[in-house]
């Protein structure tokens, strides 16, 4: 089929605005990147403090070459991966437990904002005695943070359901599970995924913090570690490595939001 004038013109524009907003934030990370280089380099700020990247890249490289980096990343990566899916899985369940039950929503919604509001860390200690100093006690934590939040998204949007929808599927006969199957969850898969996009986050954050508290390896380890030795190059490594995981996550999820589109 033959593509006319003006058809070729938005898809020029629409070409280049893609291509200038990915130009434009490669510009910026790689302008940070090399300012804060500079002025390191040329003492305006404290190197010992703040690091550089050419520190940060050198400490990675040897992280990698005696073995460390790869050990640390694969167990973070696996306490995230557990802590995301589970906290997934419980919080689509519960949403439809509470969609379909208006009376059990309104019962449980003080609790779910109370607890939300309750600083996760607080229950660090606890999580430990209950479970014991390991990663089931770190993934507790992060599954913890994320799962209130989690649910009160996805129960938002399938309350926001369009009812018109709903409506004309009852008139045809349809069950609970078939509006579900049909109108609410279809509906709302641009919530889901958005919500696993702010899981994923607070999954990493919960991970890190559980780290912190207990456990001897994982990047919250090489932080802690570092901030203890005042080692600033491995605590800036650490930080590092956590946003390109959070970056490579991203994308993974925004790529699974392009093929539900």
């Amino acid at each position: 089929m033959a593509i006319s004038e003006k058809q070729r013109r938005f898809l020029r524009k629409y070409k280049l605005r893609k291509f200038l907003i990915l130009f434009f934030q490669l510009f910026i990370g790689v302008s940070l990147v090399v300012c804060w280089e500079v002025l390191a380099r040329n003492g305006i700020i404290n190197s010992f403090i703040t690091s550089c990247p050419s520190r940060i890249v050198s400490c990675i490289v040897n992280l990698f070459k005696n073995g460390e980096l790869l050990k640390h990343i694969f167990i973070t990566l696996k306490e995230i991966l557990i802590s995301f899916l589970i906290t997934g899985f419980i919080s689509i369940v519960v949403s439809v437990i509470l969609y379909e039950s208006d009376f059990l929503a309104r019962v449980i919604d003080p609790y779910l904002t109370i607890f939300n509001s309750l600083p996760k860390v607080a229950l660090g200690p606890i999580l430990i005695i209950w479970v014991g100093a390991n990663d089931r006690s770190i993934i507790l934590m992060a599954i913890l943070i994320s799962l209130i939040v989690s649910i009160q998204s996805i129960y938002v949007g399938f309350k926001n359901t369009n009812k018109n929808r709903i409506k004309i599927l009852k008139s045809f006969g349809a069950s609970e599970v078939d509006i579900l199957r049909l109108a609410v969850i279809p509906s709302n898969y641009k919530v889901i995924i958005n919500t696993f996009k702010i899981n994923i986050g607070l999954s990493m954050i919960g991970v890190v913090m559980g780290e912190f508290l207990t456990s001897k390896a994982g990047i919250g380890y090489l932080i802690l570690y570092g901030s203890q030795v005042f080692n600033l190059n491995l605590v800036m490594s650490g930080i590092i490595i956590l946003l390109i995981m959070s970056l490579i996550f991203y994308k993974f999820i925004s790529i699974i939001e392009k093929h539900l589109d």
